[in-house]
C-alpha cells in the first residue's frame, strides 16, 4: 500500500494538470468567440452591408463548421484528440485579426468560413478530451468544462465594446490574439495524450441508425440555437432596437455568459443532488423566461436582464445533453458525443444566420420572443436526459 502511494499521488497530479488544461481550451475558444460577439455591428458598418448579407457571412461561418466539425471528429479518432486540440487551437487564434484586416465582402466571407470552421473543429476536439479526462479522474466535469468556455465568452464580450471605444479595433483584435496563444502556451504541456481508439482506426465512420441520438442531438441543437442567437444578434438588437450605446451592447452576451458561467460550475453538483432529468426541465423553464422577457423587453437593461436569465436556464442544458450522448446504452461514447456536438453547434453556429434574413422584415424583438418555442420540444424530450446520470462514478 505504502508503495503505491507515490504513484497514486503523480496519478492525481497529472490528472488534476490534464483537467486544468482542459478548461484552458474552452476559456481559450470562449473568449474567442465572445470577443466576436462585440465586433459585430462594427463588422457590419465597415462593410457596409444590410443585415440580410451579414446574415449569409454568418451562414459562411456555419458551413464552414458544418464542413470541419466531422473532419475533425474523423481525426480525432486516428490520432486522439490532444493532437487535433493543439492544431485547430494555433489555427483559431489569428483569425478574428485576420477577419478584421479583410477588405471586402468576399474575403470577409471566407474569413468567416475559416472562423467558423476552426472554432467548431477545436470544440469538438476540446469535448472529445474532456470525455477523455472525465474516464481517467472518474468522475463528471463536462459542466465546470462547460463554464470556462462561458468565462471566456464572458471576458470577450465584456472587455471587446471597452477596449474597440477607448482603443480602436485593431487594437482590440491584437490583444485577443496574444491572450488566446498565451493560454494556449499555458495549457499546451499538460493537455491529455489520448489514444485513437483502435475500432475506429480500422472501421469505417457510420453514422448511428438507432433514433435516441438523434433525440438528444435534437434537444442539443433546440439547446443552443437561442446561445447563438444572442451571440450573433443580441449587441445588434441592444444597439440598432433599444439604442444601446457600443459598450453597452456588448453586455448583452456578457451578462447571459456571466450567469451561465456561474451556473455551470455549480452544475455538476446541482445534477448529482437532482438528477439530471429534473435539472433539465427547471432551467428549460428559466431560459424560457428570459428569452420571452429580452424579446418583450422596453429598454435595453431589462433586455440586458432577460439575456441574464437565459443564460442561467441554458447554462446545464447543453452539457446533461452531451452527457447523455457520451452514455447512450449500446453505443460508443465517441459516436453518440459526435452527433450531439454536431447537431448543437451546427445550431449555434448556423441557424442564427437564417434569423438575420427574418429579421429585416419582422426586427430583432420578435425573434427574442419567439425562439423559446424551441424550449417547448425540450421539455418534451427531456426524460431523455436520464442516461446523463449512467455515467456517474464510471
Amino acid at each position: 500500500m505504502d508503495q503505491r502511494s507515490p504513484s497514486t499521488a503523480v496519478r492525481q497530479r497529472y490528472m488534476t494538470r490534464n483537467r486544468l488544461a482542459v478548461s484552458l481550451l474552452f476559456l481559450m475558444n470562449g473568449f474567442v468567440t465572445g470577443s466576436w460577439a462585440p465586433k459585430i455591428p462594427e463588422f457590419k458598418d465597415r462593410l457596409g452591408i444590410s443585415e440580410s448579407v451579414l446574415g449569409l457571412l454568418i451562414l459562411m461561418f456555419g458551413v464552414g463548421s458544418l464542413v470541419l466539425m466531422p473532419i475533425a471528429g474523423g481525426f480525432i479518432a486516428r490520432v486522439g484528440s490532444q493532437k487535433v486540440v493543439k492544431v485547430t487551437a494555433i489555427l483559431l487564434s489569428p483569425l478574428l485579426l485576420l477577419l478584421t484586416l479583410l477588405p471586402n465582402v468576399w474575403a470577409a466571407a471566407v474569413g468567416m468560413f475559416l472562423l467558423g470552421g476552426f472554432v467548431g473543429a477545436m470544440d469538438v476536439a476540446m469535448n472529445a478530451n474532456a470525455v477523455e479526462v472525465e474516464k481517467s479522474m472518474r468522475r463528471a466535469i463536462m459542466s465546470s468544462c462547460h463554464a470556462y468556455w462561458s468565462l471566456g465568452g464572458l471576458i470577450g464580450a465584456g472587455i471587446g465594446g471597452f477596449l474597440m471605444a477607448r482603443f480602436g479595433v485593431l487594437p482590440h483584435v491584437i490583444v485577443v490574439t496574444l491572450l488566446s496563444l498565451a493560454v494556449l502556451v499555458i495549457a499546451w504541456p499538460m493537455i491529455l495524450a489520448d489514444k485513437p481508439h483502435p475500432a475506429a482506426t480500422k472501421e469505417k465512420l457510420r453514422l448511428p441508425m438507432t433514433p435516441l441520438p438523434w433525440l438528444i442531438g435534437i434537444m442539443a441543437l433546440f439547446s443552443m440555437v437561442p446561445e447563438g442567437t444572442v451571440l450573433d444578434w443580441g449587441a445588434l438588437y441592444l444597439r440598432n432596437e433599444l439604442g444601446a450605446s457600443v459598450e453597452l451592447s456588448g453586455f448583452g452576451f456578457a451578462a447571459f455568459s456571466a450567469t451561465m458561467a456561474t451556473m455551470r460550475f455549480a452544475g455538476d453538483h446541482v445534477r448529482d443532488r437532482f438528477g439530471a432529468k429534473r435539472t433539465l426541465r427547471i432551467c428549460t423553464v428559466t431560459a424560457l423566461v428570459g428569452m420571452v422577457l429580452a424579446g418583450l423587453a422596453p429598454n435595453a437593461y431589462l433586455a440586458i436582464l432577460g439575456f441574464a436569465i437565459a443564460g442561467i436556464g441554458i447554462s446545464n442544458m447543453v452539457p446533461i445533453a452531451f452527457s447523455a450522448a457520451g452514455n447512450m446504452p449500446g453505443l460508443q461514447p465517441g459516436i453518440g458525443l459526435s452527433v450531439a456536438t454536431f447537431m448543437g453547434y451546427s445550431g449555434m453556429l448556423f441557424a442564427p444566420s437564417l434569423i438575420g434574413f427574418v429579421a429585416e422584415h419582422t426586427g430583432f424583438a420578435i425573434i427574442f420572443a419567439s425562439v423559446p418555442v424551441l424550449f417547448i420540444v425540450v421539455l418534451m424530450l427531456s426524460h431523455h436526459a436520464v442516461h446523463a446520470d449512467h455515467g456517474k462514478g464510471h
